[in-house]
């Protein structure tokens, strides 16, 4: 899969996750979208720091 499209979609979705948490009105709720809140952008973060990596070993080829 391309990696744009990856980082397009958890983008997206941690969008909608946060916009859904805003309008939360009960605890339960609240706490449901902010695990989902937190499991995208520990996604996202994991996502990044391999890019992060790749980047650097293509640089240190040259």
């Amino acid at each position: 899969m391309d990696p744009e499209k990856i980082l397009d979609g958890l983008a997206k979705e941690l969008s909608i996750a946060i916009k859904a948490m805003a309008k939360a009105k009960t605890v339960e709720e609240k706490l449901t979208h902010s695990q989902i809140v937190k499991n995208l952008s520990d996604s996202l973060g994991v996502f990044l720091g391999l890019a992060s990596e790749m980047m650097e070993f293509d640089m240190g080829e040259d």
